[in-house]
């Protein structure tokens, strides 16, 4: 049984799709960070960093903040999502990594600067617009000669990005001009678990 400390972000929900994807039973404990519940003493214990997702495993009493990490530990731990072979483990965990430092944190400024805040920095709004815009380009191109993010299977590459890009209206992005994008969103966009997890 697993806690899943979470509240409706992109990051929150790639665990909820990972769950649901390893077809695993777990409770979720929401944490509403509009409230600031993640300043709360009792979850910082969970989550030093004081961010959603977090996890309880009761399997074996582990606990683990950061949305890759989750990844990470139930892909490792369940042997899904994550490939044997070093080469395509490797091109996955580099995808994986390319979500949690440069695709979740530009498209996060994208939404505080322009859905959230919009009008209050015209310099902020043209950063990130461009930097989205960019960092659709580098998918597009990846997804152009692979099926998927880390390569010809889905994993958790693709459950990291998916979230994000699924919240391409509030990046001001025209998905359309994103080609292979656009069939990777609409391909994983069909699985029963993510619309679940979602």
């Amino acid at each position: 049984m697993i806690d899943l400390y979470t509240w409706s972000t992109p990051n929150g929900r790639k665990i909820s799709i990972m769950l649901e994807e390893l077809g695993l039973e777990y409770k979720v404990n929401p944490i509403n960070i509009i409230k600031d519940e993640q300043f709360s003493n009792s979850f910082l214990k969970i989550s030093p960093n004081n961010k959603i997702p977090a996890i309880i495993d009761h399997d074996n009493n582990t606990t683990l903040m950061e949305s890759g990490a989750i990844l990470l530990y139930l892909a490792n731990k369940y042997k899904k999502f994550l490939p044997n072979n070093i080469d395509d483990r490797n091109k996955c965990i580099e995808w994986l990594f390319f979500q949690a430092a440069s695709q979740g944190p530009m498209l996060g400024q994208a939404h505080h600067f322009l859905k959230f805040n919009k009008g209050k920095s015209e310099y902020a709004e043209t950063r990130y617009k461009d930097e989205a815009e960019r960092l659709y380009k580098v998918m597009d191109k990846r997804l152009s000669f692979s099926d998927y993010l880390g390569g010809d299977e889905y994993s958790i590459a693709d459950i990291s990005s998916w979230p994000w890009v699924a919240r391409f209206e509030w990046h001001q992005v025209d998905i359309t001009k994103y080609k292979y994008v656009t069939l990777w969103f609409q391909k994983i966009s069909k699985r029963k678990a993510v619309l679940k997890g979602y």
